[in-house]
């Protein structure tokens, strides 16, 4: 039964769906692209390999991802030879955000 007057009935908008859907599909994707904590998740994704488990991104501010690392060899290994690779792999996978740098740190992951 479908009761007239209630505040939360959908009203129809007189526009056909081919107009409508364009523009909340629209949103939804620019919703989905601007999530950072996206940078965080697909993280492993972009390392790669056996180092994905040794590794946990824990923030991206002001285009600065910070990421814990497990032990002082993957520290200097991650910062001194992979950083341009890595920056050049999160621009690729993410280009709606200003990578600057990232921090790799000591810490239990």
């Amino acid at each position: 039964m479908v009761r007239r007057g209630v505040a939360s009935e959908i009203l129809p908008t007189g526009k056909r769906i081919d107009e409508l859907l364009p523009k909340v599909l629209g949103e939804i994707h620019e919703t989905h692209r601007m999530r950072p904590d996206l940078v965080l998740i697909f993280w492993p994704e972009v390392l790669g390999g056996r180092f994905a488990a040794l590794t946990k991104a824990i923030s991206f501010q002001d285009g600065i991802l910070t990421v814990r690392v497990s032990n002082s060899t993957l520290l200097s290994l991650l910062s001194q030879h992979e950083k341009p690779r890595l920056l050049k792999k999160l621009r690729e996978r993410f280009p709606q955000f200003a990578f600057r740098n990232i921090c790799f740190r000591m810490g239990k992951v």
